[in-house]
């Protein structure tokens, strides 16, 4: 079997997934598919583009300078989002590259970014990232402080369209999914981005908007 016959049907096994999903969950948006394509390269990506995917994730923007200039001008209506950490001294090419910041976790980047998006002339939606299972070693405002950072990141003029989140491995996902719906709901905010491989289908069930998914696409890395 082909590299591009495995990722198309990769591609369609999720996407039949997410469509079941949603009936089983009733009424509600569609979520957006979020194909992660980190450290894959561009002849990786291809087919899943031939496929008809437009939104990708990458995890660090050096890595996706390196790929991503090339295939937006070749393909139109892509949106890329950023799921990685996020330094203020690469805000000025995230802002250039990325569509959509989804892991503000602090105030000093959120000030960047808003400096940055006002010289850029461009308004990037973001999603403001919580440390849901409280884990020293992921990023993410603590849960007591996603209101004040969401309100700072409003008064700065950002586009604040949600909260993204990553539950502890190894444990059970769905009360994490359920706190971060909880926790959106409390500031107003309906985009909801959780859920990957693993466990997006849950996810989807418990309201999320976005799902960020990798290896069920493009395979083990």
């Amino acid at each position: 079997m082909s590299l591009k016959t495995v990722l198309e049907t990769g591609l369609e096994t999720v996407l039949g997934k997410i469509e079941t999903a949603v009936r089983d969950r009733g009424p509600g948006r569609k979520p957006v598919l979020v194909a992660v394509s980190k450290t894959f390269d561009a002849k990786a990506i291809a087919p899943v583009l031939a496929a008809g995917q437009r939104v990708f994730g990458e995890n660090r923007v050096q890595e996706a300078l390196g790929k991503w200039p090339g295939l937006k001008s070749a393909h139109e209506g892509i949106e890329l989002h950023l799921i990685g950490p996020l330094q203020t001294n690469k805000v000025r090419d995230a802002v250039a590259l990325f569509d959509v910041i989804e892991t503000v976790d602090r105030e000093k980047l959120a000030r960047a970014l808003a400096r940055e998006m006002g010289k850029q002339g461009r308004t990037l939606p973001v999603f403001v990232q919580v440390n849901i299972g409280d884990e020293l070693q992921k990023s993410g405002v603590a849960i007591e402080k996603t209101g004040e950072l969401v309100a700072l990141c409003r008064e700065l003029g950002l586009n604040v369209i949600g909260l993204m989140a990553l539950p502890p491995a190894n444990r059970p996902p769905g009360p994490y999914f359920a706190q971060l719906a909880d926790l959106a709901k409390k500031e107003g905010l309906d985009g909801l981005s959780m859920g990957m491989s693993a466990d997006f289908e849950q996810a989807i069930l418990l309201g999320a908007t976005h799902v960020r998914i990798g290896s069920a696409i493009f395979g083990g890395r």
